[in-house]
């Protein structure tokens, strides 16, 4: 008797796994999500069961920036020039960025901006401070002589703290030899 439990009882046992495969196995998968159609459009909504794509990326933005403003300085003037290894000296290329950042802040005289000077992961902290200091003490010097008011203008030198690329190399190194000028105050 206890042979016949003992099959009646492994008989129930794969009876039961075989519903709980079989409910698993019929259950019909979702449909994909199908946003609802928008007002006004005139695209029918796909047919069921379509898997959904997403409308196209927007295009570029057409608007300008706001005269006067961080972004205006940034996008319209230039905010970046950069320097030569172990060199203060303005390159040639710095040279109509520092002309467009001087006609920018002579256009609108409230505005204060701080030069940051950076530098390359190469050399000694105190190296690289007195060299980014050299960098932005450069481009003072040079909107200065532009007709930008000094009062205007306050320089700080981060050396090699503030890398603009984390990367190392000499790609990496020539876009951290630079002198940031960053709007500090009376922008729109």
């Amino acid at each position: 008797m206890t042979t016949q439990i003992r099959t009646a009882v492994r008989l129930g046992l794969i009876a039961v796994a075989t519903v709980s495969l079989a409910a698993c196995a019929s259950r019909p998968k979702p449909a994909p999500y199908t946003p609802p159609p928008t007002s006004g459009t005139t695209t029918p909504p796909p047919a069921a069961g379509t898997p959904y794509t997403p409308p196209p990326a927007p295009g570029p933005v057409s608007a300008t920036a706001i005269p006067g403003s961080t972004q205006d300085f940034i996008v319209n003037v230039g905010d970046l020039v950069y320097f030569d290894t172990d060199s203060h000296d303005l390159r040639a290329d710095a040279l109509p960025v520092l002309d467009a950042q001087a006609a920018w802040l002579k256009r609108y005289p409230g505005v204060q901006v701080r030069i940051e000077g950076n530098c390359d992961e190469r050399g000694t902290r105190e190296y690289n401070l007195a060299l980014g200091a050299r960098r932005s003490n450069a481009v003072r010097d040079y909107l200065v002589s532009h007709g930008v008011s000094a009062s205007r203008i306050t320089t700080i030198s981060y050396g090699k703290e503030k890398p603009v690329d984390p990367g190392t190399g000499e790609e990496a190194w020539s876009r951290n030899r630079n002198a940031h000028s960053v709007l500090t105050g009376g922008t729109r």
